[in-house]
């Protein structure tokens, strides 16, 4: 069997660009206005038509706050490293906005 090589999947890549999107509560204008393209190149992305260039890959993760490889989707048969200093942060602070949550539950059970 020959081994296939690693390609980037549009469809895939636009439906990620659009969640992170949507998570942070921006619109197609607004990636268009920040980034300052043509008015349907990041419809383009979203519907799986093109990819964004390199450039623009670069200044939508500044945009989102993401590493690179959390916006581009492909075919590779391995995920990256999940003991990234990113992930290990990640789920640092969801722990700390759980334990919040029950600290905060606990005193207001004894505050009545």
């Amino acid at each position: 069997m020959e081994k296939q090589f690693p390609t980037i999947d549009k469809v895939k890549t636009g439906k990620q660009i659009r969640h992170l999107m949507d998570s942070l509560g921006l619109t197609v204008m607004d990636v268009q206005k920040y980034m300052g393209l043509a008015t349907q190149q990041a419809v383009y992305w979203l519907n799986g038509r093109s990819l964004p260039s390199i450039d623009n890959v670069y200044a939508l993760s500044e945009l989102f706050r993401v590493p690179i490889d959390k916006i581009i989707c492909g075919n590779r048969g391995y995920q990256p490293e999940q003991r990234s200093i990113y992930y290990r942060l990640k789920a640092y602070v969801k722990y700390l906005q759980l334990y919040v949550e029950v600290t905060y539950e606990d005193v207001s059970l004894f505050s009545n």
